[in-house]
């Protein structure tokens, strides 16, 4: 499990004015309707992020995300993996109860691509129709937004935490957006040295990769609640936030 129930992120390292937050149902180009959480700034919104949740779906966690980038001067939206299997989530997230495990192995990455489309689409419908997009992916988002580097969906740039280069696949060898790898050190669900061999590959396609492994952190160190990963949090966001700066200027 890549978090507790209860587990929310971290504050990011400049904070201002949230100016709306929604729940609300997209509809992808196959006629799929899917739950997304969106947060906007008080002012407008230089950069968007896709958040890409973990294997739990739109779980609490990620709302809290998307309000966190909202404050950072982002705009935000963090969408569910599960609308062509489960339908949309009752209440706006997924319960800690939500039977994922029967789900995931259902979810392909073709309908991956065309939710992340919808959700850029929608962004831009609320914060700017030239708004540069990046992803933000946690576990098994956070493999498939590595993957979506070398996709050709409109995206700005990629970053993800704890993924699994086997995700990635040959879409690596494809790679030519600009990337963030957060890597655990002590993950145990997936070896650093298979990320970091990922990210050679990922450079040796074309691909910007900024790469950062943190010695001991656990896998989901992402968490307000490790204070003893507090550091590694704050370099984690400022790598994030560097990654929107640098489309913005683009």
């Amino acid at each position: 499990m890549c978090h507790s129930h209860d587990s929310r992120p971290p504050a990011p390292p400049r904070s201002g004015a949230v100016g709306a937050t929604s729940s609300s149902t997209l509809t992808a180009a196959d006629g799929t309707e899917f739950t997304v959480s969106t947060a906007l700034p008080a002012e407008p919104a230089r950069t968007g992020v896709v958040v890409l949740p973990d294997i739990r779906g739109l779980h609490p966690y990620y709302v809290a995300l998307v309000e966190r980038f909202a404050e950072a001067g982002v705009a935000a939206v963090a969408i569910d993996w599960f609308g062509r299997t489960a339908g949309v989530c009752e209440g706006g997230t997924r319960g800690e109860d939500f039977d994922w495990q029967q789900h995931i192995p259902r979810t392909a990455p073709e309908g991956i691509d065309a939710d992340v489309a919808a959700a850029v689409a929608h962004l831009r419908a609320e914060a700017g129709e030239d708004l540069p997009v990046v992803t933000v992916g946690f576990c098994f988002g956070g493999s498939h937004a590595w993957r979506l580097a070398g996709g050709d969906l409109d995206l700005a740039g990629c970053a993800g935490f704890y993924g699994r280069p086997s995700l990635v696949g040959d879409a690596a060898d494809r790679a030519h957006l600009p990337t963030v790898m957060l890597i655990a050190g002590a993950d145990t669900a997936t070896p650093v040295e298979e990320q970091l061999a990922l990210a050679e590959r990922m450079r040796a396609a074309g691909a910007e990769v900024d790469a950062v492994v943190y010695d001991g952190a656990p896998h989901s160190f992402f968490d307000r609640s490790y204070g003893d990963w507090a550091d590694a949090c704050d370099d984690a966001w400022e790598h994030l936030l560097a990654l929107t700066d640098q489309v913005a200027r683009r």
